[in-house]
């Protein structure tokens, strides 16, 4: 049975209010009045170049055709080809595609990569298929909007429930149909199918540079700055692992089910592991059982939202104790709670700082791709320092001279790289 698109029906007040196109929208406004930019300008960047909605059919392992709803948001190529994930979700819709792909244009713009935003899905629940539809599906949504993208043109990448084997699908059904292997039509592939060394911990590595030039400048001693970290999918999973490797104390793990806290410090691999084993943290015994809630609440240095966004909203921001968030997961905080997070002097280092180490190198292997190159892990990670570092440092200068908070520095930033490129 097909969800309803969430568009389709009547949103109430709180759901409205955590829109996410409605949120970066909010976002874009707030910039263009710090900028005094024209509003014609505003109005362009409030919408995506161009949204293609298709219909994907799929023919299931009993015969039949089921036909999901596909989308691709194109939100702004100025600085160069529109770039952004896929994911396969239930909750993918319209306006979730145009807010990831317009949140995208800041973060290619802020890592000071050349990429504009995109971002596209198919409403699914890929856990009701098998491997052979998702499959079958994968090259239908290629199919459908392959006139959209190209290695110049749009190059898109893995997001939720979509992998590096799924990317290797979709580069093979789109050079069958252009006639020419074209590796750098989308990143995020399997070594051997040309993606690059490093992609898998690059947004994780990222986000535990950003933590490391936040401790410089804020002179935190890792050995006794508590981290929790929210989610444990790829980039939680990496984000813990690395922060406790550079001595950090990492006190909180979670997954969608389950979570653990101890005080004096987990032992991140132990809990990773057992989490790998059985599925959940439930009966891991390193550790105090906790939920989700209460690890945004906890009393720790650092709090690190890597899962899914709208976690902490205008009902729990007060709540929060951490001095430091740092956005892992794509708008996890909402417009609202940020006001409360700043009155509280919570520094929030926003996810289009925070977690563009996964564009950085997705940006490394397209250039691999295109000049027919293989570079190594070491290079890789090395060459994603020497933009992570510089792009959160030019973040806090930004946020200093205007006298404002990170998020907005971030945002001034990208922003005007991308009007001047439009001009």
């Amino acid at each position: 049975m097909e969800v309803p698109m969430p568009n389709q029906e009547k949103k109430s007040h709180k759901e409205s209010l955590h829109d996410p196109f409605t949120n970066a929208v909010k976002q874009l406004e707030k910039v263009g009045e710090i900028l005094n930019l024209e509003s014609e300008i505003v109005e362009t960047l409030s919408s995506p170049d161009n949204l293609i909605k298709v219909d994907v059919p799929v023919e299931m392992d009993d015969g039949s055709v089921k036909t999901f709803k596909g989308f691709r948001s194109q939100h702004n190529d100025a600085r160069g080809p529109y770039k952004g994930g896929i994911r396969f979700s239930p909750q993918v819709n319209e306006s979730e595609v145009k807010a990831l792909s317009m949140w995208m244009t800041w973060k290619c713009a802020v890592a000071d990569i050349p990429f504009g935003g995109g971002k596209g899905g198919v409403e699914v629940n890929t856990k009701e298929l098998s491997k052979e539809e998702i499959e079958r599906l994968s090259r239908s949504y290629i199919r459908q909007i392959h006139k959209h993208i190209g290695p110049d043109q749009d190059v898109p990448a893995p997001d939720m429930y979509t992998t590096p084997e799924i990317m290797a699908w979709m580069v093979e059904e789109y050079s069958d149909l252009v006639g020419k292997e074209s590796p750098a039509v989308i990143t995020g592939k399997p070594i051997e199918a040309g993606g690059s060394q490093g992609r898998t911990e690059a947004t994780g590595q990222g986000g535990v540079y950003v933590l490391n030039r936040l401790s410089e400048k804020r002179n935190l001693d890792p050995e006794n700055t508590s981290v929790a970290v929210q989610g444990s999918g790829n980039v939680g999973y990496y984000f813990a692992t690395l922060a406790a490797q550079e001595g950090y104390k990492v006190v909180a793990l979670s997954d969608s089910k389950s979570a653990i806290y101890n005080k004096d410090g987990l032992n991140v691999k132990k809990a990773l592991d057992y989490k790998n084993e059985k599925g959940s943290y439930e009966g891991f015994n390193g550790g105090k059982q906790i939920n989700n809630n209460e690890l945004i609440e906890l009393d720790v240095n650092v709090l690190v939202p890597a899962a899914v966004e709208n976690v902490i909203t205008e009902d729990n921001a007060d709540k929060v104790k951490a001095e430091y968030v740092i956005e892992m997961a794509n708008g996890p905080v909402t417009p609202e709670a940020d006001e409360i997070l700043r009155r509280k002097k919570t520094l929030v280092v926003p996810d289009v700082l925070a977690n563009s180490g996964g564009v950085t190198v997705s940006y490394f292997e397209w250039v691999q791709n295109k000049e027919g190159k293989e570079w190594s892990k070491e290079e890789v990670l090395g060459k994603l320092k020497d933009k992570i570092v510089p792009a959160f440092d030019k973040v806090w200068d930004t946020m200093e001279s205007y006298d404002t908070d990170m998020r907005m520095g971030a945002y001034i930033l990208a922003v005007s790289k991308v009007v001047d490129a439009m001009k």
